[in-house]
């Protein structure tokens, strides 16, 4: 039997949720709605049945939509989306969003000269605890760690794990050749490795040590070590490997370390288990965003605006309206996810009746709350 999924104590619905505007009066382009219309077909099977920890929606209310998007014709996907959704803002809809793509660097599959920095798997001894069943207060809380001497305590962090914690417990499932190659690979959470034959090996996100994500990034800013226009994933590469001594130590302030799985198929997989699509899918918090809803993005980056669907989650990627906008394979893909950073205006699309049915059920709420 699964394990019952834990409501968070944030989430959209206790945000705030109310009417977006049409459907029909969002700048939606052919080009984007078919791309959308083909993310939203590979996130139905999951829609359709799990738990959407948002509050918005219940499994059903996506059928008749997934059941539509499957014979629908892609020459006429924009009438899809205004057919069967409505728009609606989360809070004050104020978005933020950033990007990410799948990288590839130079990997073996076995150690070799040249090939020194291993790629882990996850650890037999990484514990996930679920502390909502210790206590009701701490119900949708998680941390992960290992037990030692009969103790919870804290698994090791990215400068242990780099120094050897892990060496000698035949975790590796590739050896990459740079570090800070690998450490944005992490970053991005799934990759190609390119194999010294030439063959590509793909591995994707199997789990965390449960330490925090900390943007090394805004610590370099922040410490004046980099300069205007120096702040884009390209710049911080540029500086990391000036500094090869400081940029270990800073990504080493990082304590959070991803661990991988080898996965097959054409494109990596989001958190829905299915291939996440590039410059149609996105990373979203599923406490405020159902995992597989278009999500409508107008910002002050013209490249990202547009529609999307959410596919992913992320570490770094929490809160109402914080997206990581999926760009896919490439050096164009890499250079545009690298420098992504937009503002702007989100609505999230849902099942035409959900907005009346969760007003009413608002308003039942109050009244019984007034007996």
């Amino acid at each position: 039997m699964p394990a019952p999924v834990v409501m968070p104590k944030e989430n959209a619905r206790s945000t705030g949720v109310r009417p977006g505007p049409p459907v029909t009066s969002l700048a939606i382009t052919d080009r984007d709605a078919r791309s959308a219309l083909t993310a939203f077909r590979l996130s139905c099977p999951s829609l359709t049945r799990r738990t959407d920890t948002s509050g918005l929606t219940q499994p059903g209310d996506w059928r008749p939509a997934c059941a539509a998007a499957s014979g629908w014709s892609d020459g006429d996907a924009r009438a899809f989306f205004v057919r069967y959704f409505e728009s609606a803002i989360i809070g004050d809809g104020n978005a933020f969003a950033t990007g990410y793509y799948e990288p590839e660097i130079a990997g073996s599959r076995v150690r070799a000269p040249g090939y020194g920095v291993p790629i882990y798997r996850r650890p037999p001894d990484l514990v996930d605890l679920d502390l909502g069943q210790f206590s009701d207060s701490l119900k949708g809380k998680k941390i992960r760690g290992r037990v030692s001497g009969g103790t919870f305590v804290p698994y090791a962090d990215r400068a242990e794990i780099v120094g050897g914690a892990l060496a000698g417990r035949n975790l590796e499932i590739a050896w990459a050749a740079d570090e800070v190659e690998f450490f944005f690979l992490q970053v991005q959470g799934s990759g190609r490795l390119r194999l010294p034959d030439g063959s590509v090996m793909r591995i994707g996100y199997e789990s965390q040590n449960g330490r925090d994500y900390s943007g090394i990034g805004k610590l370099m800013k922040d410490r004046g070590l980099l300069g205007p226009g120096q702040s884009s994933m390209q710049g911080i590469v540029a500086w990391l490997r000036a500094h090869p001594e400081e940029g270990r130590a800073i990504m080493n302030e990082n304590r959070s370390f991803v661990f991988f799985r080898e996965v097959t198929g054409a494109g990596p997989l989001g958190a829905l288990g299915v291939q996440v699509v590039g410059r149609a899918s996105l990373a979203a918090d599923p406490a405020f965003v159902p995992l597989g809803a278009p999500v409508w993005l107008w910002l002050d980056r013209q490249e990202a605006s547009g529609l999307w669907v959410a596919m992913d989650t992320g570490g770094a990627i929490k809160g109402p309206n914080r997206v990581d906008t999926f760009w896919g394979a490439g050096l164009d893909a890499e250079q545009i996810a690298g420098g992504m950073s937009g503002r702007g205006q989100a609505q999230l699309l849902l099942p035409i009746g959900t907005l009346a049915r969760l007003t009413a059920g608002m308003a039942t709420k109050d009244a019984s709350a007034q007996r």
